[in-house]
């Protein structure tokens, strides 16, 4: 594992975090738009990652069949819509209201919980907050490992 690799690791999961964050502050913004340019309520977006490929190191202590490497970090495969329905409430003067058929005057508002978006957002605060702890204790270790060749 090269000296920066570490560093370049936890740099990748905090860039992940920091767009989980303003993925789930949109979501906050447009809990009640009950109309975007595509049509229809604002969907819930979420972020899609994966592992990037390429790992090279190898633990020592875990069996080859069980070990994939360390990997080297993360990346955004896509940031997607859930197209699950949204909460229907019954406001038949609301302009966007439905006009016809069996769900006539009710809206249509987002599928967003407030409640769950608070809970991704600590969540991704806290990873973020884990990486950047990863960062300063590298370059801390770097710093001694110097300090020692002196």
């Amino acid at each position: 594992m090269g000296l920066f690799s570490t560093i370049n690791i936890a740099a990748s999961g905090m860039s992940l975090e920091r767009l989980r964050t303003d993925v789930i502050a949109d979501n906050i913004a447009n809990a009640s738009s009950t109309r975007t340019d595509e049509g229809g309520p604002y969907r819930k977006s979420t972020v899609i990652a994966a592992a990037k490929s390429g790992a090279q190191y190898r633990g020592f202590f875990v069996p080859t069949d069980y070990d994939n490497g360390a990997g080297s970090g993360v990346k955004v495969m896509e940031i997607k819509k859930d197209m699950s329905e949204g909460r229907l409430v019954y406001d038949p003067t609301h302009p966007d209201a439905i006009k016809s058929g069996p769900r006539a005057g009710y809206v249509e508002y987002p599928n967003i919980n407030i409640v769950t978006e608070m809970v991704d957002l600590i969540s991704a605060s806290r990873a973020y907050e884990a990486n950047s702890s990863v960062i300063q204790g590298s370059k801390e270790m770097f710093q001694e490992a110097l300090e020692i060749g002196r």
